[in-house]
């Protein structure tokens, strides 16, 4: 039997997926920016470069304005991880 968390883990689409992912960049880049160590860093860099992959799987969806929405989203994130890099 396969239990609810399974399920709800195969059933995610694309767009979620890559919602999910937006949000954890932005939880990583908050990490980074309140704990500057080459680890967060590091973190959140390999977190957006994730996001950016499942935001262009999810591209080709016919939902194009979550898709917007979400490349809003992580461009701000990586405008903050930029002024966090140019800081060092």
């Amino acid at each position: 039997m396969t239990n609810r968390k399974d399920s709800s883990l195969q059933s995610q689409n694309p767009i979620s997926q890559a919602q999910n992912s937006v949000e954890n960049a932005h939880l990583a880049v908050t990490q980074a920016e309140t704990h500057p160590t080459a680890q967060t860093i590091d973190q959140a860099e390999r977190a957006l470069a994730k996001a950016e992959r499942a935001l262009d799987q999810a591209g080709t969806s016919h939902n194009d304005n979550a898709v917007e929405l979400a490349e809003e989203m992580l461009a701000e994130e990586q405008r903050h991880l930029r002024k966090l890099n140019d800081r060092e």
